[in-house]
């Protein structure tokens, strides 16, 4: 007889309390946007850089010394203190407060440098979220989303975000954790291969640790090419710049084929139409003995597995932006965000690779794939 103590595994007298605290969860969730989009603003308008330099100020201090419009200024600077993001010296005065970046904040918000700088992740929220009434018509129709129709906030965010990252630890920690590799790029007449470089850093970053290694950064997205020159142009000395080359190209160039000693995809293979493809072209592009490196998101090994504190976030970006990505073209593999390293073992695999190691380090939001042609 079945049991009617419960409906879906529920009591259903638990009910109440679900729903409030479903409501509680909204209505968090909810004011965790807004500070988003404000932390958004406070980043493209320079305010906690200004705020870290030189404050405490005072609303018209930080609208003079910004450019920006002081009532606007007031109102932001009102909602960071009420969000915990700022301090007040005094909130009973209605004139002359003076607002403070608390140090330590300071780090998370206005300190590029910093591999605890999250203040960039607000422009990529802005960036992914910026079709959505054409991800609405997606999700219906089924078709993909071009990535082009995401706009510069998610290529520049994207780029910022892992700015850090890849500049303090990809050579340093991630590929000298395979010493072979890492010995073999110090040798003459190296080279490195960056497929869907981005912004560029990751392929700054292997010019910068490597001082004689050629490197090519390659994506098909002509506006992140000139954003990664860019980049270059401001970051390398000129013996870096001068081994550094950034373009729009097709890795299936013949010419390409077997000039490379390390090949390297940082967080594109899932964005992939085909990524069978594009790993098999990263293998082509090989040299004898070469080595392919494949940085992606650390999910978990299975849904709704122990390892997966990381999955709810990275649901969020493959529902807006990497499936919508990955579905956009003829015979798209859709993978999304959540490639579990099953899944990537599968491709490396149809796509002619013989081995894939899982590089025991902590690389923070990443998973480090190692394969072997």
């Amino acid at each position: 007889m079945r049991d009617v103590r419960t409906v879906n595994g529920y009591k259903p007298d638990a009910a109440p309390a679900r729903r409030d605290a479903l409501a509680e969860k909204i209505l968090s969730a909810t004011t965790g946007a807004m500070e988003m989009f404000s932390i958004y603003l406070g980043d493209r308008l320079g305010l906690y850089e200004v705020l870290a330099q030189d404050g405490p100020l005072t609303c018209a201090e930080l609208a003079r010394r910004t450019g920006t419009a002081e009532r606007y200024i007031c109102e932001w600077l009102e909602h960071q203190t009420v969000a915990g993001l700022l301090t007040v010296d005094d909130p009973g005065a209605r004139a002359g407060r003076r607002f403070s970046l608390p140090i330590g904040h300071d780090e998370v918000l206005a300190n590029p440098e910093s591999v605890h700088y999250l203040a960039p992740i607000a422009q990529l929220l802005a960036g992914v979220v910026s079709p959505l009434s054409s991800l609405v018509d997606a999700y219906r129709s089924g078709r993909g989303i071009p990535y082009s129709a995401y706009g510069a906030d998610t290529i520049e965010g994207q780029g910022r975000i892992n700015r850090s990252t890849f500049l303090h630890q990809l050579g340093p920690v991630w590929l000298a954790a395979m010493p072979d590799v890492d010995a073999r790029l110090r040798a003459p007449g190296a080279a490195i291969a960056d497929l869907g470089c981005g912004a560029g850093w990751s392929t700054i970053a292997m010019a910068q640790h490597y001082r004689t290694a050629v490197v090519h950064g390659l994506d098909s997205d002509a506006p992140s090419i000139d954003l990664a020159r860019s980049n270059a142009l401001s970051h390398l000395d000129v013996g870096a710049a001068d081994r550094t080359e950034f373009r729009v190209a097709d890795a299936g160039d013949p010419a390409m084929v077997g000039h490379y000693d390390l090949v390297t995809a940082f967080e594109c293979i899932h964005d992939m139409t085909d990524p069978v493809g594009g790993l098999g072209t990263m293998r082509r592009l090989l040299k004898a003995g070469g080595t392919a490196l494949v940085v992606d998101e650390r999910v978990a090994s299975s849904f709704l597995g122990d390892d997966g504190e990381l999955d709810g976030l990275m649901y969020g970006w493959s529902i807006l932006h990497c499936l919508p990505v990955g579905l956009h073209g003829h015979g798209a593999a859709g993978t999304g965000t959540v490639m579990r390293p099953a899944t990537l073992e599968r491709y490396a695999k149809q796509a002619g690779f013989t081995r894939m190691d899982i590089l025991p380090i902590d690389a923070g939001f990443f998973r480090v794939y190692r394969l072997y042609p």
